[in-house]
């Protein structure tokens, strides 16, 4: 499924866009993206019944932000899990971020994960900057 060209409406007001995070039968992470500076993140576990529709609302938005006249988009990603099919979700997200550097806007995007537990999160970061192209900065923290 490709979400890169999503029609958006760019005549509104850019609002934040914050997403409680859920686990429910499936789990959602929480976001948070923030039209006054371009500060976003999402973290949590990603187990959804449709990741294309979620992630696509959050692409969405990091366009109608630049097409607002927001110059940066700041991302911190923290997973503890994502299934297969949020994988591809979110790999189609960054793809996003990849075609909006460039065209221009500051993309910087921090992916998170456990040290030393989970070399798979880390793996997974590594695989979406390959995949898609966009540098992101892999940031190692320790679990609570």
């Amino acid at each position: 499924m490709n979400i890169l060209y999503a029609e958006v409406d760019t005549t509104k007001t850019m609002e934040d866009l914050i997403l409680e995070g859920s686990r429910d039968v499936y789990f959602s992470p929480s976001v948070k993206l923030e039209a006054a500076s371009g500060r976003c993140s999402i973290s949590g576990e990603s187990y959804l019944e449709e990741p294309y529709e979620f992630y696509k609302k959050i692409a969405e938005w990091f366009m109608a932000y630049t097409r607002s006249g927001g110059k940066g988009i700041y991302l911190d990603l923290r997973f503890s899990y994502f299934n297969t099919s949020s994988s591809r979700a979110i790999l189609e997200m960054l793809r996003v971020l990849k075609n909006l550097q460039n065209s221009g806007t500051e993309v910087a995007v921090n992916w998170y994960y456990p040290n030393p537990d989970d070399d798979e999160i880390l793996m997974e970061g590594e695989d979406f900057q390959e995949e898609c192209g966009l540098a992101i900065n892999m940031v190692e923290y320790e679990l609570d």
